[in-house]
C-alpha cells in the first residue's frame, strides 16, 4: 500500500479525494450495516421475531454509551484535522491522548450505572411483556463490550482524520465479519440463543479494539503519543466537549426517539408494531450507507482545508459532497419504494409483521432524496469547529420536529401518525439546514476566498 499523508487532504483534486475518502467509509459502513442486518435476520429466523424486538430495545442504550466514544472521536478529530492542516502536530498529539482518557472515564462509568439499573432501563425503552427477558439477557452481556466499542469508534474517526480511510474501513469490517461468524457458531451450531447473539457481538468489539490498537502502535499512524499526552488539558477537553456534544446530543435524541417509538408503537399495535419498527430501523442503518460514507469522507477534507484557510476548496468540497450524496440517496429511495415487501420477508416469516412493515417502510423513506442536505450541512459546521450551529442543526430533525410530531399526530391519525412524522420532519429539517448552510457559504467562504 502506498504511503498516505494527511497533507494529501489539502492538495489532491476534491472529486478524486472525496471518492478516495468516501468509498472506504461507505464500504466500512456497508459491512457494519450488513452485520446488523444479517444479525437481525439470523436472530429472527433462529430465535424468533420477539428477539428482534428485544435487540431493538437494547440498541439505543448500548449505542448511546458507545456514542460517548464516537462524540469524543469526532469532536477531537475535528481539532486534529485542523491542527494537522495548520502544521500544529503538538496540539494533534495532545488532543488524541485526551480523547483516550475521556473515553475510558466516561464509558466505564456509564456501563456501571447501566448495569446497576438494568431492571428499570429495559422496560423504559419498551422491553415489556414477552420482550423483557430476552432483552435483559442481551443487554447485560453486550454492555460488557461497550467500552471497547467506544474506543473503536473514537479511534476510527482519528484514523480518518489522519487521511487513512482504508484503515478506518478495515476497522469497521473486522468486527462485522467476526460477529457474523460467531453468530452462526453460537446461535445456530451451539444453540446458545440470545446469549449467543450477545456474546458474538461483544467478542466482535474486542476484535475491532485489537486492530485499532495495532494501528496506532504501528508505523502506519502519524500520531505517536506518550504518557504526557494522556493528562487532561482544560482547553482541549472544552473544545472536544463542545464539538463532540453535537454527536452525543444526536445519539441521545436517537435513544430518546427509540424510547418514545417503542412505547408508543407497543401501546398502539403491540409487539408486531415494535418488530416492524425494528426492521425499518435496520434498513435506516443499512440502506443509507453510501450517504453516510460520503458524509464521513467529507468531514476530514472540509476540516483540513478550513484549517489551512483554503476556503475555495472547502466550498467545492461541500457542493461535491452534496451532489454525490443526493444522487446516492435517490437510488436508495427508488429501491425501497419498489421492494419493501421482499425486504421485509428477509427478516421474518411472521405474517402480521410482513403485512404491516412495507407500508411503514414507504412512509419512513418517503423524503430520502433530500436527506443529504441535512447530513452534509450539520457535518460542515462540526468539521470547521462551529459547535453551536452544528448542534442546533443536528437536533432540528429529531429533537425539535420529529419527537413533537410522534407525540401529537397519533392523537389524530393513530399509528399512521407515527409513520407520517418521518417525511414531514425530514422535509422541514432539510429546508432549515439548507438556509443556514447557504448563508454560511455566502458569508464566510465566498467573501474569504
Amino acid at each position: 500500500m502506498a504511503k498516505i499523508s494527511s497533507q494529501d487532504l489539502g492538495t489532491q483534486p476534491i472529486g478524486k479525494l472525496l471518492i478516495k475518502q468516501a468509498v472506504p467509509a461507505s464500504i466500512g459502513i456497508l459491512v457494519m450495516s450488513l452485520n446488523i442486518l444479517i444479525d437481525t435476520i439470523f436472530v429472527g429466523h433462529w430465535i424468533g421475531s420477539t428477539a428482534i424486538a428485544a435487540i431493538n430495545v437494547v440498541l439505543p442504550v448500548s449505542f448511546f454509551i458507545a456514542a460517548l466514544g464516537m462524540s469524543i472521536g469526532i469532536g477531537g478529530s475535528s481539532i486534529i484535522s485542523r491542527a494537522l492542516g495548520a502544521n500544529n502536530n503538538i496540539k494533534a498529539l495532545k488532543t488524541f491522548g485526551n480523547q483516550i482518557t475521556l473515553t475510558l472515564l466516561l464509558t466505564i462509568t456509564m456501563v456501571f450505572f447501566g448495569l446497576l439499573y438494568i431492571n428499570d432501563i429495559i422496560p423504559a425503552f419498551g422491553g415489556k411483556g414477552a420482550i423483557f427477558e430476552p432483552a435483559k439477557i442481551y443487554y447485560r452481556i453486550v454492555l460488557y463490550g461497550v467500552p471497547f466499542l467506544a474506543l473503536c469508534m473514537m479511534g476510527n474517526t482519528v484514523i480518518r482524520a489522519e487521511g487513512k480511510p482504508k484503515f478506518a474501513m478495515y476497522a469497521m469490517m473486522i468486527p462485522s465479519v467476526g460477529n457474523l461468524v460467531l453468530d452462526y457458531i453460537f446461535i445456530n451450531v451451539l444453540d446458545f440463543g440470545m446469549e449467543g447473539a450477545a456474546w458474538a457481538t461483544t467478542i466482535s468489539y474486542l476484535f475491532c479494539f485489537a486492530f485499532i490498537l495495532w494501528f496506532f502502535l504501528s508505523k502506519n499512524s502519524e500520531l505517536k503519543i506518550d504518557i504526557s499526552h494522556f493528562g487532561l488539558n482544560k482547553s482541549i477537553v472544552s473544545e472536544i466537549s463542545s464539538l463532540g456534544f453535537v454527536t452525543l446530543a444526536r445519539q441521545a435524541v436517537v435513544s430518546i426517539t427509540y424510547l418514545f417509538m417503542n412505547n408508543i408503537l407497543y401501546n398502539l399495535g403491540g409487539e408486531t408494531s415494535v418488530t416492524a419498527y425494528a426492521i425499518v430501523g435496520r434498513m435506516l442503518m443499512f440502506a443509507l450507507f453510501p450517504v453516510f460514507g460520503v458524509t464521513q469522507g467529507f468531514l476530514p477534507i472540509a476540516g483540513f482545508n478550513y484549517g489551512a484557510q483554503e476556503y475555495q476548496r472547502v466550498k467545492k468540497t461541500i457542493f461535491t459532497a452534496l451532489k454525490y450524496a443526493s444522487g446516492l440517496a435517490t437510488l436508495v429511495f427508488i429501491m425501497l419504494m419498489l421492494f419493501p415487501e421482499a425486504i421485509t420477508r428477509l427478516f421474518t416469516t411472521d405474517v402480521e409483521v410482513i403485512k404491516q412493515t412495507p407500508s411503514d417502510m414507504r412512509w419512513v423513506f418517503a423524503a430520502t432524496p433530500i436527506v443529504a442536505i441535512q447530513l452534509i450541512g450539520a457535518a460542515y459546521f462540526q468539521a470547521i469547529g462551529k459547535a453551536i450551529p452544528a448542534l442546533l442543526l443536528t437536533l432540528t430533525r429529531q429533537g425539535f420536529i420529529f419527537i413533537p410530531l410522534i407525540l401529537i399526530l397519533p392523537k389524530f391519525y393513530g399509528e399512521l401518525g407515527v409513520w407520517m412524522s418521518f417525511p414531514i420532519s425530514d422535509t422541514l429539517a432539510t429546508i432549515i439546514t439548507a438556509y443556514f448552510l447557504n448563508r454560511e457559504v455566502k458569508r464566510n467562504l465566498v467573501t474569504n476566498s
